[in-house]
């Protein structure tokens, strides 16, 4: 039913300012804008909703909205970032043009998978530019053996006020509907990971793989 992302939408403080940062800067084509008078409930506004297109068909969106409230600042990376994949040729370039320009940016991190570059956009979002690394498959695998160790080691908490510490999940079992070394045939012709319990541990291609 659902065919992909067609666009995610965020505020922003000055439609042509965002425009110079996401198309004359990112380079992504300003595919469209709508001029919003009355919103379906009635009530009157004027709004500016624009667009930016990827290259998979997909959009960035801004609302430019001057009458209603919103607390515009600076995001943290945890909290709110927008990763947007580019060739890792474009990576280096984008960093060295970022400091021509004399824009904040921050980087090249590398996270085994994929390597990062940071800027922020002029409505305080951090905007995230990412190259793959080929051959991330034992890296994928190293990922899953982290988080089971993060759950196994209690340093999970709830960030619910008042709520306690989660007790490690020791029990719980994973499934996952994606290819990967452990993926058999289920009934119906699915790709099904068999159900990994926590503390699990099995070899794929000599590589412990600890659930």
């Amino acid at each position: 039913m659902i065919k992909g992302l067609h666009h995610n939408a965020y505020r922003c403080r000055d439609s042509e300012e965002t425009r110079r940062f996401y198309e004359d800067f990112l380079g992504l084509p300003f595919a469209h804008a709508l001029s919003i008078s009355e919103t379906k409930t009635g009530r009157e506004t004027n709004v500016l909703h624009t667009f930016f297109r990827l290259d998979d068909g997909s959009f960035l969106a801004f609302f430019e909205a001057p009458d209603r409230p919103f607390e515009f600042k600076d995001q943290h990376d945890f909290d709110l970032h927008i990763a947007l994949e580019v060739a890792p040729d474009a990576l280096d370039a984008m960093l060295a043009k970022g400091k021509a320009e004399g824009r904040e940016v921050r980087g090249v991190s590398d996270h085994s998978f994929i390597r990062s570059i940071y800027f922020r956009d002029p409505n305080g979002y951090v905007i995230e530019l990412t190259a793959k690394v080929p051959d991330t498959r034992r890296t994928w695998i190293h990922a899953r053996t982290m988080h089971a160790t993060f759950w196994r080691s209690g340093r999970r908490r709830s960030n619910r006020p008042g709520e306690k510490r989660r007790r490690p999940c020791h029990s719980a079992s994973i499934q996952i509907r994606h290819r990967h070394p452990l993926h058999h045939r289920g009934t119906g012709g699915d790709d099904v990971v068999p159900a990994l319990h926590m503390g699990e541990v099995r070899q794929v291609d000599g590589v412990p793989f600890v659930a």
